[in-house]
């Protein structure tokens, strides 16, 4: 929209004129740092989908993601723009099968279908663009604008540990910038953070923008998000709760709802879907013999309308592992065990499929056929870093669904005003979805670049079997290239 690159410009012109309190008048003369950010991202992947003939489930595409930002801090104000270029090369244009229960076949599929049946598809939008003032104190600050928003990781734990377990295993669940996908997801709206010692309060109130698998995120979508959180450390930091309530409202009436509901039904649901989530999680970790005990627990309810519906869903998980310390390369065992509300009616007019808002389901399904929709997870994980730049993992999953007349849900959320953001298949019946074993290996090989490789491979089972008889194995992996390089020049004023 046109207000967009109005308000991005009034931003710069108000930064840029900004005039110091008299006090700091006599430092006029001294540079400003102005700070300038390049980051890029390349990967190649590599696709076999579960086999579905005679469309392609064996491919390769590449992708690009290039940001450039500028940023400056002044007095108690900072503002930051930054420019996206996200780019797709080589994707399949036979990788959405024919037969509608088999759908789009992985992501390069998605990627074809979101931008106009384009197997190049680029962009280039604004990403970022906000104006932020800080209070007195470091941790008291109120932000407009746009700007990627990221639930779960509102405090910064000096516990290593801890500061792991939130990033990878808490935050994103329900709210993330979909940091896979090309595109990724970005909020114009207002946020803020007042926090004092050990504890931290977040608020935050936007509308979602366009982006994820379509290349052009720079419009509006019709979906609302409000989030307030309360955070706290414990224990000399080797604990850390939250608490938190996220409001969402979905008004694209035209975009008919996945749910397992029949068609007829769902077209002729035209109303908004007004969702409440109100949950919690835990961090903990317990020194024990040459090593420490870690525990995690998190869990939703959710209420409110989905269209003609009534939503009653829930969703929880409980996680633990054990960490050697006195070893070199400190190896961690975990594992855990995770549930997300499936709706065993589709008739009735109650929704009680776990809705999981707008994440980034990556973190929590590496192999991005699955969600934490209408499943059963339980896993098993194994950590080990032989050096500080580099970290190795693997994971074993078996997923099943929570109910056999609900769904196979895939994706992420809206992210365009044409389709609805999450993927349904039959389950046919049945429950058991699929095992999942997976490697990858994370290494920072100089200060300015990481090299990341992943490799996964699925044995579906009879969920899987039942839309896709010829063959019900898939597998995925890439190579990825990201950049990363930043200068603080001195501009004076």
């Amino acid at each position: 929209m046109r207000w967009k690159a109005i308000f991005s410009a009034i931003i710069f012109a108000v930064v840029t004129s900004i005039t110091l309190p008299a006090g700091a008048q006599s430092a006029a003369s001294r540079p400003i740092p102005v700070s300038i950010s390049v980051y890029d991202r390349t990967r190649v992947n590599t696709w076999q989908w579960f086999a579905a003939p005679p469309e392609s489930e064996t491919y390769g595409y590449v992708e690009s993601l290039l940001r450039l930002g500028v940023a400056q801090h002044i007095h108690h104000w900072d503002w930051q723009l930054e420019l996206a270029q996200p780019s797709a090369l080589g994707v399949p244009s036979d990788a959405i099968s024919t037969n509608a229960a088999q759908g789009q076949l992985g992501l390069g599929g998605t990627y074809y279908a979101s931008n106009g049946n384009n197997s190049n598809p680029a962009a280039a939008f604004l990403k970022q663009g906000f104006l932020r003032y800080h209070f007195a104190g470091t941790d008291r600050n109120l932000r407009v604008g746009r700007f990627e928003f990221i639930e779960g990781l509102e405090t910064q734990p000096k516990n290593a540990t801890i500061a792991w377990l939130q990033t990878n295993r808490i935050s994103q669940r329900l709210v993330g910038n979909f940091g896979f996908s090309n595109a990724q997801r970005s909020i114009d709206g207002v946020d803020g953070h007042f926090g004092a010692g050990s504890w931290d309060v977040t608020a935050m109130a936007g509308r979602v923008d366009q982006g994820v698998f379509n290349m052009n995120g720079n419009p509006e979508l019709n979906v609302d998000l409000q989030y307030l959180a309360l955070s706290k450390y414990e224990w000399r930091q080797h604990a850390l709760w939250r608490v938190f309530a996220i409001g969402y409202h979905d008004g694209r009436t035209g975009v008919v709802k996945t749910d397992n509901r029949p068609l007829s039904a769902r077209q002729a649901d035209h109303r908004n879907i007004r969702i409440g989530t109100y949950g919690g999680d835990f961090l903990a970790t317990i020194p024990a013999g040459p090593g420490q005990i870690d525990l995690l627990g998190w869990g939703v309810l959710q209420n409110g309308q989905w269209g003609a519906l009534e939503q009653r869903s829930n969703a929880g998980a409980v996680e633990g592992g054990y960490q050697l310390l006195q070893v070199v390369s400190t190896p961690w065992l975990r594992g855990g065990w995770f549930y997300g509300s499936g709706d065993d009616n589709p008739n009735d007019d109650r929704h009680e499929t776990f809705f999981q808002i707008l994440p980034t389901p990556r973190i929590y399904a590496r192999f991005p056929f699955y969600n934490l929709m209408n499943s059963k997870d339980g896993f098993a994980q194994i950590i080990d870093r032989p050096s500080k730049r580099l970290e190795l993992r693997a994971d074993v999953h078996w997923l099943r669904l929570s109910s056999g007349r609900d769904l196979w849900y895939s994706g992420g959320g809206a992210f365009d005003n044409k389709v609805f953001g999450y993927v349904g298949r039959t389950s046919n019946g049945h429950t058991s979805l699929a095992s999942v074993a997976d490697i990858s290996s994370d290494w920072q090989a100089t200060k300015n670049l990481a090299v990341n490789l992943y490799y996964a491979y699925a044995s579906g089972k009879c969920v899987v079997a039942s839309i896709y008889p010829v063959d019900r194995k898939a597998q995925f992996g890439y190579v990825e290239l990201v950049y990363h390089w930043g200068l603080t020049q001195r501009a004076k004023r």
